[in-house]
C-alpha cells in the first residue's frame, strides 16, 4: 500500500537543489539556467510529503533534534548517489488508445507530416478509438503511462485530452486523467486541448468547429472543473491565429488558463497572444527572431520537445541555444503521444536536447524540473528541492549529475519519491 513516510535521505553524493543563487522569482533565464544548486554528500528531510530540512549529511547527523528523533524516520542511504528534483513533464497527450504504427511505417518510407494526415493518419486516426473506448479503458491507459513515466524520475506531468475532439470524448478523456491523479501518489495536471486539429466531420468548417468548442465544451470543462489550461494547435493542418485567439477568449471568459503548441511545422507571429498571458508557448522549431526577443520581456515559457524532431526523422530541432542565449525562459518536456513521439523519459528529451539542441547538463535539468514547473505555473511548489515545497526527488544510480542525459536510452533512476511517497517501495 502507497503511503507517505517521514524520510531522511543521507550520503548523496551529488544533492542537485536548484535553489536559486539570485533570488529572482520567476523562470530561470540565461546564465541562470546553469544554476543548480549542487550540495556534495547531501541529506533531505521530508515529513508529510513535504520537505522539511536540506543540507549536508555531516550537518543533519549533527543535530540533536533529529538524532532523537531519527527512529520516526525512514532513512535512506543513497550512497554517493544523485539526487534531483522530480521532473516535471509539462506537455504529454496520454489519453490514447493505439500506437500509430502506419503513421510509422509511412513516414520511415518517406511520407512527410502533412501527407500522413492528408491521407488519413496522424491525429485524426486516433479519434475513432477514443470515442469508441470506455471511461475504464483510457483511465487503465492513463494510469499505465504515469506508473511507467515515475520510474524514469517524473513527479509532475500536464495531461491533455485532445484525441476525441467531441464534448462527450472530450469530457470522458478529462475525467480519466482526473481519475488517475486521484489514485496517483504524484502530481497531475490537466489540460483540455479540444482545438487539436479540426476532425474529419468538420472538414472544411473549421470555424464551424472552433465555435463548438468555445460555446459547447469550453463552458462544461470550466463548470465542472475538468482542467486547468486550455490548449490550441496553431500551425498549418490545423488552427490559425484568428482561431486560437477566440479558443484563448473564450477561456480566459470561464478563467481558465492557456497554453499554445505554436511554431512546429510553420511560424506563428506571437506578439498578439501575450495579451492572455500564456503558461507556454510549446514545440517553436520556427518562432522567429522579432518573437524571441519580444519573450524574453515575459514570463511565458518556451517549452521545447525534442522527441517529436527525433521521431518524426527531422535534421533541425528547436532554436534552444538562440532561446535561452536572448533571455527566453526554457523548458523541457516529453510531449509524450502514439504519433509523433512516443516516449516517456524526460532523461532521453534531456539527453536529446545536449546533443541536438546544444544545451548544457545544467540547462537540461533546469529546464526539466524548475523551469517544467514554472510552465505549469506550479513553481511555489515544484521543481526544486527547498524547503516547503512537495516531496518530490529522483534518485539516480550515477556518480555524476551529467551522466543523467548522457546515458540516452537507459534508465538510471534507482527511485522515485512522490509528494513523499517512494516507488518502488522500501
Amino acid at each position: 500500500m502507497l503511503r507517505k513516510q517521514a524520510l531522511l535521505l543521507v550520503n548523496i553524493g551529488q544533492l542537485l537543489t536548484l535553489h536559486s543563487v539570485s533570488g529572482k522569482v520567476g523562470p530561470r533565464r540565461g546564465r541562470e539556467l546553469r544554476e543548480v544548486g549542487i550540495i556534495h554528500d547531501g541529506a533531505v528531510l521530508c515529513v508529510g510529503g513535504k520537505i522539511v530540512s536540506v543540507g549536508t549529511t555531516r550537518a543533519a547527523l549533527r543535530d540533536p533534534w533529529l538524532n532523537k528523533s531519527r527512529r520516526r524516520f525512514l532513512e535512506i542511504d543513497c550512497r554517493g548517489k544523485v539526487v534531483l528534483p522530480g521532473f516535471v513533464d509539462s506537455h504529454t497527450h496520454p489519453v490514447f488508445v493505439h500506437p500509430r504504427l502506419v503513421d510509422f511505417e509511412k513516414r520511415i518510407e518517406g511520407a512527410s507530416y502533412e501527407q500522413i494526415a492528408s491521407a488519413g493518419g496522424g491525429i485524426r486516426s486516433s479519434l475513432e478509438a477514443v470515442r469508441a473506448a470506455s471511461s475504464s479503458e483510457l483511465t487503465e491507459k492513463v494510469s499505465d503511462f504515469l506508473r511507467q513515466t515515475a520510474s524514469y524520475g517524473t513527479t509532475t506531468v500536464e495531461a491533455k485530452s485532445g484525441y476525441g475532439l467531441t464534448r462527450d470524448s472530450e469530457i470522458k478523456s478529462l475525467k480519466a486523467i482526473l481519475q488517475t491523479a486521484i489514485a496517483w501518489p504524484g502530481t497531475v495536471v490537466p489540460t483540455f486541448l479540444g482545438a487539436h486539429v479540426v476532425p474529419k466531420e468538420f472538414e472544411g468548417r473549421s470555424q464551424k468547429y472552433v465555435e463548438s468548442v468555445c460555446k459547447d465544451m469550453v463552458p462544461v470543462v470550466a463548470r465542472r472543473k475538468l482542467a486547468r489550461f486550455v490548449d490550441v494547435f496553431c500551425d498549418k493542418g490545423a488552427f490559425n491565429g484568428r482561431e486560437m485567439e477566440q479558443v484563448f477568449e473564450a477561456a480566459a471568459a470561464h478563467h481558465l488558463e492557456v497554453r499554445a503548441h505554436v511554431c512546429q511545422l510553420s511560424p506563428t507571429p506571437l506578439a498578439p497572444f501575450l495579451r492572455f498571458h500564456p503558461a507556454s508557448f510549446d514545440h517553436m522549431d520556427h518562432v522567429s527572431d522579432a518573437d524571441i526577443s519580444t519573450l524574453a520581456a515575459h514570463d511565458t515559457v518556451a517549452t521545447l520537445v525534442p522527441g517529436a524532431n527525433y521521431f518524426l526523422g527531422l535534421a533541425t530541432y528547436p532554436p534552444a541555444r538562440k532561446l535561452i542565449d536572448a533571455g527566453v525562459p526554457v523548458a523541457l518536456a516529453t510531449d509524450f503521444n502514439p504519433g509523433t513521439s512516443p516516449t516517456i523519459s524526460m532523461p532521453m528529451a534531456m539527453s536529446l536536447a545536449c546533443t541536438h539542441m546544444k544545451m548544457l547538463p545544467t540547462e537540461a535539468i533546469s529546464a526539466a524540473t524548475i523551469n517544467g514547473a514554472w510552465a505549469l505555473r506550479l513553481a511555489d511548489r515544484k521543481g526544486s528541492i527547498e524547503p516547503g515545497k512537495d516531496a518530490d526527488l529522483a534518485i539516480f544510480d550515477v556518480r555524476d549529475f551529467r551522466e543523467v542525459p548522457y546515458w540516452f536510452g537507459a534508465n538510471r533512476c534507482y527511485r522515485t519519491i512522490l509528494n513523499g511517497t517512494i516507488l518502488p517501495e522500501i
